[in-house]
């Protein structure tokens, strides 16, 4: 336990703030899998968009570095243009 007022104010707000940055990363991993499990391509790309747009903000937060968020963005957008082909197409 910490001795000084600082300390146990100091303390509460980095428990807080892990909890904030817990949510979000949670949130991050949850709609790239969301990517990763879509059915076709066209619902991966609307996925992608918005996985874009929650990476950009984590950005913007600080919670993620640029460069972390620059590598799942060039991930992603590999996996989708390369989305494979379930589905047989029928003659």
């Amino acid at each position: 336990m910490p001795n000084l007022k600082s300390a146990e104010r100091r303390m509460r707000k980095s428990e807080k703030r892990r909890m904030r940055n817990r949510h979000y990363k949670s949130m991050m991993k949850t709609f790239i899998k969301k990517v990763k499990n879509a059915g076709t391509k066209e619902e991966a790309e609307l996925m992608l968009k918005k996985v874009y747009s929650i990476l950009d903000k984590l950005v913007a937060k600080g919670i993620i570095h640029k460069n972390r968020a620059a590598s799942y963005k060039s991930k992603l957008a590999q996996f989708v243009n390369n989305f494979p082909i379930t589905q047989p197409q029928q003659a």
